[in-house]
């Protein structure tokens, strides 16, 4: 049953792919580089996390409310624990809007 369908030709009158130009000033292709965030908290000792300053909380929430993940703050896993249940703590406490109020 495999063997009774026919066979296909291999095409070999497709043109090649055109040559890219190269960039200007000869130099070669490079991968973007991002600089790895350090942690805030980490690199300045005297900053803490607390559930009663929503002014520095607002920062680890979007506009619609969500908490910014780590790879986009830049915190650490530890403290960005910290800032999870801190900003958890202060809607619970009316502190922080759960969500906006306008849709």
């Amino acid at each position: 049953m495999a063997d009774e369908r026919p066979e296909r030709p291999i095409r070999t009158d497709r043109p090649s792919r055109p040559e890219r130009p190269s960039r200007p000033g000869g130099r070669p292709d490079r991968r973007p580089y991002h600089k790895k965030k350090v942690c805030r908290f980490c690199k300045t000792k005297g900053l803490t996390i607390d559930y009663k300053d929503a002014k520095a909380l607002r920062g680890y929430v979007t506009e619609k409310g969500r908490i910014v993940p780590r790879r986009i703050s830049g915190t650490c896993a530890k403290h960005q624990r910290v800032v999870c249940s801190a900003i958890k703590r202060a809607r619970n406490l009316a502190i922080l809007p759960f969500t906006t109020t306008s849709i």
